[in-house]
């Protein structure tokens, strides 16, 4: 039987497009794994799961890593619609009440072993003042 290794971590954009050279949020909108790393046998089925701290959200983002390589982008969801781009073995959820968001990979191989992160992009509101 095979392990696989899976490491999850978190990003925070905070900019209306998605771009790895957005800056990063301030701690009132970020988002925090539950697990550093899980590891499962090879078929079974993995959840991965971080907390959110922010109250507007546009969007929640899963990506995947291996090495050597740069992230890819999986799945996007938000908390009213749901995910999209779901495919038959990775489908995400974001329940609200609980401010968590998840990736589940069902029928997990070896080439599922990566880098994982989830993504929050901040709902970006603005306050425009006349200066006399």
């Amino acid at each position: 039987l095979d392990f696989l290794h899976v490491l999850l971590y978190d990003i925070s954009f905070n900019c209306s497009s998605l771009q790895y050279t957005c800056a990063f949020t301030n701690a009132a909108d970020g988002i925090q794994p539950l697990f550093s790393e899980k590891r499962v046998l090879e078929g079974a089925d993995v959840t991965l799961s971080c907390k959110y701290t922010a109250v507007n959200i546009n969007n929640l983002q899963w990506y995947r890593q291996y090495p050597g390589s740069e992230p890819e982008f999986l799945i996007f969801l938000t908390e009213a619609q749901g995910a999209s781009n779901s495919t038959l073995r990775l489908t995400a959820k974001a329940d609200k009440q609980q401010k968590q968001v998840d990736l589940n990979i069902s029928r997990t191989a070896v080439s599922d072993s990566a880098l994982y992160y989830c993504a929050l992009v901040p709902t970006v509101t603005e306050t425009h003042q006349t200066l006399y």
